[in-house]
């Protein structure tokens, strides 16, 4: 969970730099990248959890 949280705040980190500076909007490219994958990693964990639940000790 901590590194899905960590991609997210990567990813934002990187569009705000991407917009905020002239020249860098390559930086806004890969931070969309970096988030559709961190979704699609997320979903994964979720679909391949799904069925089993944990329980709470």
């Amino acid at each position: 969970m901590s590194l899905f949280l960590l991609l997210i705040i990567v990813a934002i980190v990187l569009g705000i730099i991407g917009v905020a500076a002239h020249g860098l909007f390559y930086l806004l490219i890969i931070g969309v990248v970096v988030l559709v994958a961190d979704l699609v990693y997320g979903a994964m964990r979720l679909r391949r959890r799904g069925g089993r639940h944990h329980r709470l000790r």
